[in-house]
């Protein structure tokens, strides 16, 4: 019997049925990609150099790795500024808000890597420690300086460049179930089902991930337009 797809505690993107994750698939794979910045290039390009441009287990979990980064920033923006703006209670309270949603936004992308890393042990794969452990430590403590350094100069451009890689991690998800039809008969097994879903193969999972993706990418959109910790 299929195991059904499950709703995880809120806060966090919705989780879907096995048709809505095909439909959000499909309706991924007939959109146009964002028209990405330099920046965003450039990354995509460096990770392509590095780890080749063939879509891997262990080439989306270093991507996993660089996607906690800009919410991390961004966390640590709002709590320094919650410190100096406290007394404004209203103000403070918009803070709060933001680093909740932050919070959320970061924990779902951790459970993406922990999902990915438990994947890679299952199937025994060895891993050079040079390039998955101590490269992408590298890249994502780059990419923390330049997120950080974007948020203070216009925060918009910070949420832009989120926008372009969550876009990025979206449309790859989705072509990465597109081209492995085998995954969509191959059971998902994980230590992690009770806190992430329960779905009915490892095709919708990795649709899920798309998706949350998605959520992401169009929440960094609104946030682009929105002022500052609102």
């Amino acid at each position: 019997m299929a195991k059904p797809a499950v709703v995880v505690p809120s806060g966090g993107p919705p989780r879907l049925s096995h048709d809505e994750l095909m439909a959000a698939q499909k309706e991924t794979l007939s959109a146009p990609r964002r028209k990405y910045s330099i920046a965003a290039r450039a990354l995509f390009v460096t990770l392509d150099l590095v780890y080749g441009k063939r879509r891997t287990m262990a080439k989306f979990k270093v991507l996993e790795i660089v996607a906690r980064v800009p919410y991390q920033t961004w966390e640590h923006v709002a709590y320094i500024a919650v410190t100096h703006v406290h007394q404004s209670i209203g103000f403070a309270k918009r803070i709060q808000d933001r680093i909740v949603e932050v919070r959320s936004q970061q924990d779902n992308e951790l459970w993406h890597l922990l999902i990915l890393q438990d994947l890679i042990v299952r199937e025994g794969s060895r891993e050079s420690q040079l390039k998955f452990f101590w490269l992408p430590q590298l890249i994502a403590f780059g990419y923390y300086q330049f997120s950080w350094l974007l948020y203070v100069v216009n925060p918009r451009w910070s949420y832009g460049l989120n926008a372009d890689f969550e876009d990025h991690a979206e449309h790859e998800y989705m072509q990465w179930v597109a081209d492995n039809p085998q995954w969509e008969t191959e059971p998902f097994d994980s230590d992690f089902e009770e806190e992430y879903g329960v779905f009915e193969s490892m095709a919708d999972l990795f649709r899920q991930i798309g998706h949350d993706e998605r959520v992401h990418k169009n929440e960094s959109i609104a946030a682009m337009d929105a002022p500052r910790f609102e």
